[in-house]
Parts: structure tokens; sequence; C-alpha cells
């Protein structure tokens, strides 16, 4: 249960961006989408506090950069991230695309068996957690099918210069929806 606990705040923390380019300048355009890098510090020592619960069972889950090397950061968890010219990724899948737009698509190939589609749902929405309220957030869902009928569904909220407020995680079986997980945002300490 532990070290399953521990993936799933591993998969919740591999956000990481690209910095978006500068303004063309001209006639007056819409403002900028926030680029991926917007939405996840990562310099060494920041740390996030969770509460995960799975399957009934509550932990709480504390998350830090312990070093930056070469443009990857690597957290206590044991995850690797990593920016590039796409977006924020990790060892095998991206979890946010620039551009941070509402229909943004992309899909992973994670293992022969695993597919998984992501889309941008929501931008500049609010949000909150036990940790507070933010402003500015984005939610991006992800679909994993298993078979004909099931997927495992995930979605991930997050806030600018904060991180990963929320995931929640559902088995849709059919027409049902049946909760499986969720991660809360507890606390944030941004590094020093």
């Amino acid at each position: 249960m532990t070290r399953h606990l521990a993936s799933l705040v591993s998969l919740s923390l591999w956000v990481v961006g690209c910095a978006t380019a500068g303004s063309r300048g001209g006639a007056a355009e819409a403002p900028a989408a926030p680029g991926a890098a917007t939405f996840f510090p990562l310099a060494a020592g920041t740390t996030w506090q969770y509460e995960a619960q799975m399957l009934g069972e509550k932990r709480t889950l504390p998350v830090t950069i312990l070093e930056v090397r070469d443009g990857v950061a690597v957290d206590s968890t044991g995850a690797r991230l990593q920016a590039d010219a796409y977006g924020v990724r990790d060892q095998k899948r991206y979890l946010l695309r620039d551009p941070v737009v509402a229909g943004t698509r992309w899909t992973n190939i994670v293992s022969p068996s695993s597919v998984e589609a992501y889309e941008i749902i929501a931008v500049d929405q609010p949000c909150e957690s036990p940790a507070g309220s933010f402003s500015g957030c984005v939610v991006v869902e992800s679909r994993n099918r298993i078979d004909e009928q099931r997927a495992l569904v995930n979605e991930m909220t997050l806030a600018p210069k904060v991180g990963i407020v929320r995931i929640a995680t559902t088995l849709v079986d059919g027409g049902k929806r049946v909760p499986q997980s969720e991660l809360k945002l507890l606390s944030f300490t941004p590094a020093r």
C-alpha cells in the first residue's frame, strides 16, 4: 500500500515546464497562455505536504525537491522531472504540454499495453485544497483504457507557482464512476 501511495505522489509530481516565448509586439494581442513551468516550482528545497486517500486509507505524504542537476529535478519519492521544448515530463510521459490552453491534447505510450490520452480541460480556474484557495489553476484529465468497458481517469489540478493542488483517480466502468484515490495539498513551502 505504501509503495502504491508513493507511486501516486510520484505520478502527481511530474509537472515541470518550459518558459513561454516573449511577446511579438505590434497590435494588441490576447495575453499569452502561461507556460507549463508556471505551474510547478522546481527549485531544490521546495516542499509539498499531501493527504493521500486510497481504498479508505489516509496518509500524509511529504515531497521535497532534493536536487536539480542538468535540468532534471529529483524529488524525495524518486521521481525525475524535466522540461523540454514541448512541456512537462518524467521518464515515461508528458503530464503538461504547451500551449497551456483548454483543448490541448496529447497521447503518451508508456508501455506496449498502456496508452494514456491527456487533455487540458480547464484553464484560469479557481481551486481549493486544505492548503488554501488559488486562482489561475489549470485542470488536466488523463484516460488510460483498461478494456472495452473500463478506463482509469485522472483529473489533476495545478495552481500557478504552487504545483499540484489535487489529483482524483476514478474508475469508469460502463456508465458508473467509482472513485479510486485522491491526493490533496495540505501545505506548500517554496525554496528559500
